[in-house]
């Protein structure tokens, strides 16, 4: 039987792939600044089912693989797809609020939602260690974490593409704050984590600073 969070996932492809395929259909869904703000509010859950092509989703995708276990796990079934779709929502409301005033911006992807998932189980599971081919040593989870964050601060900074970086800050912290909600302990216990979303989360003010 196929596990609820590996379903969503394909759930995710599947819809990726026909936007891939139907442009119309792509941009009916996607997060649009000026159709979310004359009411199209699907758009925030919407968008992040959507990707802008095969590497997008690939790289979502395997850093939903590899985190998403270890959260269904420890939070239980109901609250994983709280948080899957809480992070969704709060990477898209940040994304909102960063390009307010940006009235052609459109992005998609379940980045906020990912992000949501890799912070969530950092701070469920610190002591994870990641083996991703061709690297010969295991990755410590907070160190992919970090780069995963860093690696959008880059696309903020490039701005090149259709991608959601913003969302990967929003998703971040609202999956960190929901699993501080729901084990507080753990992240009074685990200060360093907080460290490791606050810089990148700096720099990333750093360089929308600097963009504006």
């Amino acid at each position: 039987m196929i596990p609820p969070y590996i379903f969503l996932l394909i759930v995710i492809a599947l819809i990726s792939l026909k936007g891939f395929n139907d442009r119309d259909w792509f941009d009916r869904y996607s997060f649009q600044i000026n159709a979310i703000k004359n009411g199209q509010w699907y758009r925030m859950i919407s968008s992040g089912f959507l990707h802008v092509g095969f590497w997008h989703l690939l790289v979502n995708g395997i850093s939903y693989y590899f985190f998403a276990p270890t959260v269904y796990r420890l939070l239980g079934s109901t609250n994983f797809f709280i948080l899957f779709i809480a992070a969704l929502l709060a990477g898209n409301l940040f994304t909102l609020w960063v390009h307010k005033n940006e009235s052609y911006y459109s992005a998609v992807g379940a980045s906020g939602a990912v992000s949501g998932i890799v912070y969530s189980s950092i701070l469920l599971y610190p002591g994870m260690q990641l083996m991703i081919i061709p690297i010969p040593l295991p990755i410590p989870a907070p160190l992919f974490g970090f780069g995963f964050l860093m690696y959008s601060v880059y696309g903020m900074y490039k701005n090149t593409d259709r991608i959601g970086h913003a969302a990967h800050f929003g998703g971040a912290i609202g999956g960190f704050t929901l699993t501080a909600l729901l084990k507080p302990a753990l992240f009074l216990n685990n200060s360093t984590l907080t460290l490791v979303l606050v810089i990148p989360l700096l720099l990333f003010f750093w360089v929308l600073k600097r963009r504006n």
